[in-house]
C-alpha cells in the first residue's frame, strides 16, 4: 500500500511538471513567435473551512471535528490551458480533517484530483485522462462530480469521438472509475452513437436519436470477497458470480413545434449487487436482512414537455427495477456508480418545503411527476407541481403537493407564496426502521422590496406543521442585497412543537437554530463567511442526497474564477 502511495505520488509529480512545460511551451510560442492561434490560460478556486464548535445541545459533539481537530475543510485549484485544438488540464485537491467524504468522520487527503489532455483533428475527438461524460440521460453511464455530497465519479482512462457528419458522430471509451482518491480496480468500457433528423420544410419535426452499450469487469480482489461471503449463504440463497455484466440503452427525442417528447428505455444483464432490503435464510431457520443477489435489472424512463402562450406542462414517469450498477458490488452509500438514474421530484430550494427529500430507488422504484405553470398576465404566475414515488409493490415512498404564486406588483415590490403537502417514508430513505411516514404541511411566503437599483430586502417565512421526527419547525431570513458586491442575511429555524428527545436531555426541547452571513463578489471572486447552526437532515445536490448530522460552527467560502 505504501508503495503504491509512493509510484501515484512520483507520478503527480510528473503530470504537474508535463502539464507547466506544455503551457509555458505554448506560452512561449504565443508570445515568440506571433502566432495567430494564441493560447490562454484559465482556471478556479474553491476553498471551504469549517469551525467546529461544540454543542450538546443539538447533537453537535462526539465527532473527530469537535472533541479534538476543531477545524476541517477542501480546497479545489483547477487550471486549463487552450492551445487550438489543444486542451489541458489539471485539478489539485485537498482535504484537511474534512467531513465531507463520511459526515461523521475525518478525512485528510490531497493529491491531484484531475487531468486530462484532449486534442480534436478536424472530425476526430481525442482525450485521455480523467474524463467526465455520460450516455443519454446517465442511466447506465455518467461520470460525473458532485463535491457537496463527495462524489467525483470520473473515468480515468480514454475516449475518441469521430463525428461523421453534422448529424452522425460515435464514441468509444474505457478504463477506471474513481472517486476522490480511490481508483477502484475492475474496468468499464463503453460505446455510444447519436444521430439526428429533421423533416418538413421549417424543420418542424426533428428527432434525436441514440444507444449506448456498457461492459462492466470487476476484479479478482472484489470477486474474492464476494465468493468468500457467499459460502455463509444457505443452498438457496447462493449463486454463480461472474465477472462481467453489460447494459444497454435506447433514447430518442422527438420534438414537434412546442412539444418535446424523450424516452428512455435502458437494460442490465444479470449481475451481483447488494440488497438492504431482502431477506436471508439463516442456518437456525430465522431470516436476516440484507444479502448479494444476481439479477437482471431495467429502467423505463419518460418526459414529456408542452410550452404554449401562457401554459406549459411537464409530465415524467420512471420505472427502476433492480438497477444497482457499480463497479464492486461491496461498495455502499454513494460509492461506485457507474450509472445515475433521474430523480423523480421538485428539486425545492426553500429550507423547509427541501427539509424531506427523496432520493433515487435504485432497486424498486415507480414514480411520476405533473409541473404547470400558467401565466395569468404580466403580474400573476401560478406553479403546481405533483409527484409520487412508490415501490413496484406499490409501496408509498413519497407524495408531495406544490402550488406556488409569484405575484410582481410593481417594479419595487414582488410577493411568492404558496403550500407544501408531502408524505417521506423515512424508514426507506433514512434506514430508520421504527420510524413512521413523515406527513408535513408547510404553507410560505417570500416577499422582495427594491430599495432603489442596487438595493433590495428580501424576506422569507416558512412553517412546517408535522407530528413525526423532530416535529414541527418554523424558519425565517432576512436577506439584504446591496448590489453588485453585498449579501447580509439572518435566519433563525426554531422547533416550536419538538417531538424527538436528543441526546442527553430527558424529554424533547424547544430549540433555536440560528445562522447569519455575509457575501462579498467582485471581479469573479466569491467570499462568503457565516456562523451556523444546523439540525440533522437530508443533504441533496443534483437529485443525490445523503442524511447529514447536526452541525453548530463557522463556515468560510471562497470561490474564484480567472
Amino acid at each position: 500500500m505504501h508503495a503504491l502511495r509512493l509510484d501515484m505520488t512520483k507520478f503527480q509529480k510528473l503530470i504537474i511538471f508535463c502539464f507547466v512545460l506544455v503551457c509555458a511551451h505554448a506560452f512561449a510560442q504565443s508570445d515568440g513567435e506571433q502566432q495567430a492561434t494564441r493560447g490562454y490560460l484559465s482556471g478556479s478556486i474553491d476553498i471551504n473551512a469549517n469551525v467546529f464548535l461544540k454543542d450538546s445541545a443539538i447533537n453537535a459533539f462526539g465527532l473527530p471535528q469537535y472533541e479534538r481537530q476543531f477545524f476541517g475543510g477542501e480546497s479545489w485549484l483547477n487550471l486549463q490551458y487552450n492551445y487550438g485544438t489543444l486542451s489541458a488540464g489539471i485539478r489539485y485537491d485537498m482535504y484537511i480533517n474534512s467531513n465531507l467524504r463520511n459526515p461523521n468522520d475525518s478525512y485528510s487527503d490531497q493529491g491531484i484530483g484531475r487531468w486530462f489532455v484532449q486534442k480534436k483533428f478536424d472530425k476526430l475527438d481525442i482525450q485521455a485522462g480523467y474524463i467526465y461524460d455520460q450516455i443519454g440521460s446517465g442511466i447506465i453511464y455518467r461520470a460525473y462530480e458532485s463535491r457537496p455530497i463527495f462524489i467525483d465519479n470520473a473515468l480515468l482512462g480514454a475516449r475518441i469521438n469521430y463525428r461523421f457528419t453534422p448529424e452522425f458522430n460515435i464514441k468509444a471509451f474505457a478504463g477506471k472509475q474513481k472517486n476522490a482518491f480511490d481508483i477502484y480496480e475492475g474496468t468499464v468500457k463503453g460505446l455510444n452513437t447519436e444521430w439526428y433528423n429533421s423533416f418538413g420544410e421549417t424543420n418542424a419535426l426533428s428527432l434525436l436519436s441514440g444507444v449506448g452499450f456498457i461492459n462492466k469487469t470487476i476484479s479478482d480482489e472484489a470477486m474474492d470477497r464476494i465468493v468468500n461471503t457467499l459460502k455463509f449463504y444457505l443452498p438457496v440463497d447462493r449463486f454463480g458470480p461472474v465477472y462481467n455484466s453489460y447494459a444497454f440503452t435506447a433514447y430518442n427525442t422527438l420534438t414537434y413545434k412546442s412539444i418535446s417528447w424523450y424516452a428512455e428505455a435502458a437494460f442490465k444483464s444479470k449481475d451481483i449487487f447488494y440488497n438492504p432490503y431482502a431477506t436471508k435464510l439463516e442456518p437456525n431457520g430465522s431470516t436476516s436482512f440484507g444479502k448479494y443477489e444476481f439479477k437482471p435489472g431495467s429502467v423505463i424512463y419518460t418526459s414529456l414537455s408542452l410550452s404554449l402562450d401562457k401554459l406549459s406542462l411537464t409530465l415524467e414517469g420512471k420505472r427502476t427495477e433492480n438497477f444497482n450498477f457499480r463497479i464492486d458490488p461491496n461498495l455502499r452509500l454513494l460509492r461506485g456508480y457507474i450509472s445515475f438514474i433521474p430523480p423523480m421530484n421538485r428539486q425545492n430550494t426553500y429550507r423547509l418545503p427541501a427539509r424531506y427529500a427523496p432520493f433515487t430507488q435504485e432497486l424498486s422504484e415507480l414514480a411520476y411527476q405533473l409541473d404547470a405553470r400558467y401565466k395569468w398576465n404580466k403580474k400573476l404566475l401560478t406553479n403546481v407541481n405533483y409527484s409520487s414515488i412508490a415501490t413496484l409493490d406499490n409501496e408509498q415512498l413519497y407524495r408531495e403537493l406544490y402550488i406556488e404564486n409569484n405575484y410582481k406588483l410593481n417594479t419595487t415590490w414582488s410577493f411568492t407564496a404558496g403550500l407544501q403537502l408531502a408524505n417521506y417514508n423515512q424508514r426507506i430513505y433514512e434506514e430508520k426502521p421504527d420510524a413512521d411516514v413523515v406527513r408535513t404541511v408547510v404553507p410560505f411566503t417570500d416577499i422582495l422590496y427594491k430599495i432603489d437599483r442596487k438595493k433590495s430586502l428580501r424576506w422569507e417565512f416558512q412553517y412546517m406543521v408535522t407530528q413525526q421526527d423532530f416535529g414541527s419547525w418554523l424558519f425565517s431570513q432576512l436577506e439584504l442585497g446591496l448590489a453588485p458586491r453585498w449579501i447580509f442575511e439572518a435566519s433563525v429555524m426554531y422547533n416550536t412543537d419538538p417531538r424527538r428527545t436528543l441526546v442527553g436531555a430527558t424529554e424533547p426541547e424547544k430549540i433555536l437554530y440560528p445562522a447569519l452571513g455575509a457575501t462579498y463578489s467582485k471581479d469573479g471572486n466569491r467570499f462568503q463567511l457565516r456562523y451556523v447552526k444546523q439540525v440533522e437532515g437530508i443533504v441533496c445536490s443534483g437529485g443525490i442526497c445523503r442524511l447529514e448530522p447536526a452541525f453548530s460552527g463557522v463556515r468560510f467560502n471562497l470561490s474564484s474564477q480567472f
